[in-house]
């Protein structure tokens, strides 16, 4: 590993990792649409919007060995629509896998997410990576994760000189890190889909972004499920937080939400029962014994560290 390229650079995710590569003495070009918080000393940073010409301009003058590509809406707006979410997340690694291949980078390293396996009821549980990627096209992230392995699965057919390493990651907690997921845990009840636990499972973001340097570095080709060992199910959560949980019937929720987002007081509809009801339990075991990382700490510890943190 001699030249990385990091898009998203300045997401909590991306911090982590430019601090880690900067350690490492590692040549880096940190990227995105804002600058950093902090860029480490001998880091560099350029403005790259995935969506346009950026990609392409900036690649082709850094001539990255690797790019580590994390640019994604992880956490839209309220205000942001589903094609500015697609043109970044579809469009934008389209931008970035197209200039990877013109100017022969040797490695491709994707943040994908547990949400690309989509939310069903007759998923696997636990979810290996040998099972389909389905999505959801009610939900955008998970659709468009879907759209985005698509892709990659197409480019290793056709460009099998550039590596890929293809990470489905869990839900991200560290210290001082909020987003969609988070908010649920900040409200007075936790709510509970009748008949259904619910599961979580967690990777930190220090793990996280050690995964990712291995996978810029050693670590080898394939795709692999990120998380903690364990999952924590809605009422260990409750537990943990010392909140009561609401549980209701799946049909009772449906009507509620329906009514409630027309309204404006949700952002939410009756589609959300799903995401409540069937969320992925990701096995992490080829993470361990294929990629030759093991998580340091677990989902609960992660939780727990996230918790303490946020005061609650």
């Amino acid at each position: 590993m001699s030249r990385v390229l990091v898009t998203g650079a300045a997401g909590a995710v991306g911090q982590v990792l430019i601090e880690e590569l900067a350690a490492a003495g590692i040549e880096t070009l940190a990227t995105d649409v804002r600058k950093p918080d902090v860029v480490p000393d001998g880091i560099g940073f350029e403005v790259l919007d995935v969506r346009g010409d950026d990609a392409e301009r900036l690649i082709g003058n850094f001539r990255p060995e690797v790019i580590v590509h994390l640019a994604s809406i992880v956490s839209p707006s309220r205000g942001m629509t589903r094609e500015f979410a697609h043109d970044v997340d579809v469009k934008g690694t389209r931008n970035v896998l197209d200039a990877a291949i013109r100017h022969g980078v040797r490695r491709l390293v994707v943040t994908s997410s547990g949400a690309a396996y989509g939310y069903h009821a007759d998923n696997p549980v636990p979810l290996s990576e040998s099972d389909p990627v389905r999505g959801n096209r009610e939900f955008a992230y998970s659709d468009h994760k879907r759209q985005v392995e698509e892709m990659l699965a197409e480019a290793r057919v056709t460009n099998k000189q550039l590596e890929q390493v293809v990470l489905r990651v869990g839900t991200v907690l560290g210290a001082g890190l909020e987003n969609q997921i988070t908010e649920l845990f900040h409200r007075p009840k936790l709510i509970a889909v009748q008949g259904s636990d619910s599961p979580f499972v967690f990777i930190w973001t220090r793990d996280l972004a050690r995964i990712l340097k291995r996978a810029a570095g050693e670590g080898p080709a394939g795709i692999f499920n990120v998380c903690g060992d364990g999952a924590l199910s809605v009422h260990e959560l409750a537990k943990a937080l010392g909140k009561p949980v609401m549980v209701l019937p799946a049909w009772l929720l449906k009507a509620a939400l329906g009514i409630a987002r027309p309204l404006g007081v949700s952002r939410y509809g009756p589609e959300q029962v799903r995401f409540l009801q069937y969320r992925p339990v990701l096995d992490n075991s080829a993470l361990k014994t294929e990629f030759g990382y093991s998580p340091e700490l677990t989902s609960a510890q992660t939780f727990d560290l996230w918790r303490k943190a946020a005061g609650l």
